[in-house]
């Protein structure tokens, strides 16, 4: 009988079975895909934000849901732990903005093989392509654990005495998280919460628009989410158009909120709006007097041609139809409403949001196992001793910049060293 088995080869699950290992027992990882950690291949599109750099109240501060859980498991083991770890591991690192860690060599494939190596020199056994189908408690204790080889096409019976579930949630189910576990905590009898895609692109009501400047990325804009006249967030930084929506770093933190709202309203997101400032910078008031400088600078040109050196050419159009007026009016024919309702516009360009991405492409996913359930210090089940649930699979997530990646890390590694 191993020691401790691992279910699930992601972020989470790899530093747990490092964490296990550390101890001298034996530990076995089931990954059910052809490799490890294939999520994070794709993580900060390519290059794997593996953590962020700021302090602990940062840390903590930067969660969005349950964020006080997390006080033992970053006490534990913190970003500075990680990067050392990673740095010892042969995979240096560097910060950019927002404090986001990155490998130097911008390859989220060096993460994989940093972590792959700590396995191999604490003698972690790896069984790829090995998908656990269920799990029963053994009357005398552990766990046994019933496997589907891929590769040989037959099913294996495996057992253990401690046994961690690092299956990950159900954001892009293409990489194995299809939510396995949440199926083996309601099989012990845990509350798993409704789960909802988070941190994705948004899709809105305008699509003829927004299908139109499809591609466009704004930065430094100011973006804000409504609901109905409540304020929910609201933050400087960058979007994206699509073609369905928006998306962007701004956007995926917003639909963090967003989905809360949903969450207490059936799933509803009527009420919803975003709106885009496109000039943070400049009040009503300074916006009006730089539109009116623009104008009196060209009165004999139109609109749309001034308004060039204000905005993005692609927004010019949008801008001044929602401003009701003529894109080939002569800049000297412009009133003082007319300024105003373009004012207007570019301070509060407002979408009303229909609905949000899928779990094929989230980020994270916004609900699981209820947090209640699990000792914060050990992510051990407070009903089953011996069974050990890392993040992913509880209701736990925050906003991007790394901050997701390291509740994997930190509760992940929490679980291998408790058990």
């Amino acid at each position: 009988m191993t020691d401790v088995i691992v279910i699930g080869g992601g972020a989470a699950g790899m530093i747990a079975a490092y964490g296990a290992a550390l101890s001298g027992g034996s530990v076995l990882l089931l990954e059910k895909n052809e490799k490890l950690g294939k999520k994070i291949y794709i993580t900060g599109k390519g290059r794997c934000n593996v953590t962020n750099a700021c302090d602990f109240e940062g840390l903590i501060s930067n969660q969005c849901r349950n964020g006080r859980f997390l006080y033992s498991a970053f006490r534990r083991f913190s970003n500075e732990d990680m990067c050392e770890l990673l740095e010892s591991a042969g995979c240096r690192l560097k910060t950019e903005r927002g404090d986001r860690v990155f490998p130097v060599s911008d390859h989220a494939s060096d993460v994989t093989k940093a972590l792959t190596r700590l396995l191999s020199e604490t003698g972690v056994s790896i069984r790829l392509r090995t998908e656990v189908r269920s799990i029963e408690q053994l009357p005398e204790g552990g766990f046994a654990l019933k496997a589907f080889d891929q590769e040989h096409r037959h099913t294996e019976t495996f057992s253990c005495q401690k046994l961690i579930v690092a299956t990950g949630g159900l954001s892009y189910p293409t990489t194995g998280s299809t939510g396995d576990g949440y199926r083996f905590a309601r099989h012990f009898g845990l509350r798993v919460n409704d789960c909802l895609p988070s941190l994705v692109p948004m899709e809105v009501e305008e699509l003829r628009e927004v299908s139109e400047l499809s591609g466009l990325s704004l930065r430094n804009v100011e973006l804000s989410l409504y609901e109905e006249k409540k304020l929910l967030y609201k933050e400087l930084g960058e979007l994206l158009f699509t073609h369905r929506g928006l998306s962007g770093p701004l956007v995926l933190t917003a639909s963090s909120y967003a989905g809360e709202s949903m969450l207490s309203n059936g799933g509803s997101c009527d009420g919803l709006s975003l709106s885009i400032d496109l000039k943070p910078a400049l009040s009503a008031e300074k916006l009006d007097a730089r539109l009116l400088r623009e104008l009196d600078g060209a009165k004999n040109q139109d609109i749309k041609n001034v308004l060039r050196a204000m905005l993005p050419s692609s927004l010019i159009l949008p801008v001044l139809g929602r401003a009701g007026l003529d894109p080939d009016r002569k800049a000297n024919s412009v009133t003082r409403e007319d300024r105003q309702r373009i004012g207007a516009v570019i301070k509060d360009l407002r979408y009303q949001v229909t609905g949000l991405g899928g779990f094929n492409e989230a980020v994270i996913t916004k609900g699981g196992v209820d947090v209640k359930e699990i000792d914060p210090r050990t992510m051990e089940s407070k009903k089953f001793p011996c069974l050990y649930f890392a993040v992913d699979m509880l209701y736990l997530y925050s906003i991007t910049g790394g901050f997701n990646l390291q509740n994997s890390w930190s509760t992940g590694y929490a679980a291998g060293v408790s058990a």
